[in-house]
């Protein structure tokens, strides 16, 4: 039974050797942990578990229960491995994963709420929070300490800096004719 929110452990980047290993992406903080989690799912429903995990470099190596050649490793690439939220360990306090987020009120630091926070995205450079904003528009802000300097998953809230608030709305007048 999976749950609406689900922590993204780990991405299959490739085949490993010619019985059906592959190398995976780890996103758990020690990256060999992506396979004791049991049974991981794919966007599409498919469960896989995860076996004979090592360590090559940074890059998991493991086998798959039930795949057994290149050919359908390679069918794999690009896969992202989740697990539900309930079963994750409880976090620290200060801590949370980015699935605890989504669907928290955004508010600026006077009180005013400008959004929900809607997910988060990585092009290469940092973590973004994507915020569908009260104008119905979305928005991305770097989720960093200077942008997002409070975040309080007990009153549902997150809260943006001046500065964040300023790159939230920096395109709204693109686009306007003086």
């Amino acid at each position: 039974m999976t749950t609406d929110k689900q922590i993204l452990l780990g991405r299959i980047i490739g085949p490993h050797g010619l019985k059906g290993e592959v190398k995976i992406k780890s996103f758990t903080a020690e990256p060999l942990a992506v396979a004791s989690y049991g049974p991981l799912t794919a966007p599409d429903g498919r469960m896989f578990r995860l076996t004979n995990a090592r360590l090559q470099g940074e890059i998991v190596i493991a086998a798959i229960k039930g795949v057994t050649d290149r050919t359908l490793a390679e069918s794999l690439k690009g896969l992202e491995l989740k697990v539900d939220r309930d079963d994750m360990p409880e976090t620290d306090d200060g801590e949370y994963y980015e699935a605890d987020l989504i669907g928290l009120a955004v508010f600026d630091e006077g009180g005013d709420q400008v959004g929900e926070a809607m997910g988060f995205q990585n092009f290469g450079a940092g973590d973004l929070l994507e915020i569908r904003r009260t104008t119905g528009r979305t928005s991305f802000v770097p989720f960093a300490g200077n942008m997002v300097p409070e975040v309080d998953i007990e009153k549902g809230r997150i809260v943006l800096s001046e500065t964040g608030l300023a790159v939230l709305t920096a395109d709204d007048d693109q686009g306007a004719k003086p």
